[in-house]
This record gives structure tokens, C-alpha cells and sequence, in this order.
């Protein structure tokens, strides 16, 4: 009979897994960043909250068998690879967009009218739930971590610790982001910003449409 300490060496590589996916730059942590830069701490950690919540929603699924799920209908994985490119594209556009604008009040990562907290945590989500290297890195995460017959409770320890995680990390990184030295450098390099992170967005979505 297997007991509590068998499933442990899995769940720790399952945290290692997602502890390098989370730190990794991608859209989430480079929108996040920029948010709080650009529009303050509350809305940077409304948008990472919802980044976690795209991530909770991936991990849940992957632990109830997305894997199995994508393997039957690879046409599945096609069409959130589609979305994911559009999404990116229009962000790389509002990005553009507030690099080629002088004196613009800074709003975020993508520029436009700031949002309420709602609106920026629907932000969040929605760059997390359309991101296919997201769905990816989750099928891997539960792969690794769970053995044939593992009961329950390994998946929701997989799923549970690496939110605590998250949550964490994207809350540290809308406060360190948001602090005054922070807000005048962005002030300063608004459109710097925004440029780069257009650019990130077009390699991300070409890379997406290329695979």
C-alpha cells in the first residue's frame, strides 16, 4: 500500500516545474509588471489575480484529464493556439499604439483607458487563458507529479501549493513594480515600454502561429 511519503518526490517536481514556468518572462509576468508600472499596485496585482486564476483554471483541468482530453481532439489544442496568436496581436496593437502616443496617461502594460479592477483581473485571465505554453506547462506539471492510482489528494496538494506560489509571486511583483522609483522610470520609459512589449507580443504570437 502506498503512503503519504511515496507521492511527495512527484509533488515537489511538480512545484519546481511550475516555479520555473511562473518566474520565466512571458505575457503574464511582463503585463503584470507593466500594469503596476503604469497604472498603480492595485491593478497590477487585479491583473495578476486574474493571471493566477487562468492558472488555477488550467490546473484544475489538467488534473481531470485535459491531457486525455487534447490527445482525442487535437483539433482542440488548434483552436486555443489560434486564439492565443489573436490575443497577442491585439495586445501588440495597444502596445504600439501607447508607444506611438506622447503624454499619455500610462495605463498598463498595453495602454488604453485605465480599467477597474474587474476589468484588469479579466485582462489577466484572459492572457493566461489563452496561452497554449500555459495548457502545455500544466500537462507537464501533472504528469510529473502524479503516479498511476495517486489518490486526490496529490492533485489537489499539485494544484493547491502551486497557487499559494503564485499568488505570492504575483502579488510581490505588482508591489515591487508599482513603488515611486518604478513609476518614474516608467514615467520616463513609457514608450520604450510599450514598444518592447509590442514587439515580445508579435515574436509571441509568430512563434504561436509558426508551431
Amino acid at each position: 500500500m502506498s503512503t503519504v511519503p511515496d507521492y511527495w518526490s512527484g509533488i515537489l517536481i511538480a512545484y519546481l516545474t511550475f516555479i520555473v514556468a511562473t518566474v520565466s518572462p512571458g505575457p503574464a509576468l511582463l503585463a503584470t509588471m507593466g500594469t503596476a508600472m503604469g497604472a498603480g499596485r492595485r491593478a497590477g496585482a487585479a491583473l495578476g489575480m486574474g493571471v493566477v486564476c487562468g492558472s488555477f483554471t488550467w490546473g484544475v483541468l489538467a488534473a481531470l484529464g485535459l491531457s486525455a482530453v487534447l490527445a482525442s481532439y487535437a483539433g482542440a489544442l488548434e483552436v486555443i493556439r489560434i486564439l492565443g496568436c489573436l490575443y497577442l496581436l491585439f495586445l501588440a496593437w495597444k502596445a504600439f499604439r501607447s508607444a506611438a502616443t506622447r503624454d499619455v496617461p500610462p495605463a498598463g502594460a498595453q495602454g488604453g483607458a485605465r480599467r477597474s479592477p474587474l476589468g484588469y483581473f479579466l485582462r489577466g485571465w484572459g492572457i493566461h487563458l489563452t496561452n497554449p505554453k500555459a495548457i502545455l506547462a500544466w500537462i507537464a506539471i501533472i504528469s510529473l507529479g502524479l503516479k498511476p492510482g495517486a489518490p486526490p489528494w496529490v492533485a489537489a496538494a499539485i494544484v493547491g501549493g502551486t497557487m499559494v506560489f503564485a499568488v505570492c509571486f504575483y502579488t510581490l511583483a505588482a508591489v515591487a513594480f508599482s513603488t515611486p522609483a518604478m513609476v518614474r522610470f516608467y514615467g520616463r520609459a513609457r514608450r520604450w515600454i510599450d514598444g518592447f512589449l509590442g514587439v515580445f507580443y508579435t515574436f509571441a504570437a509568430f512563434r504561436l502561429a509558426s508551431r
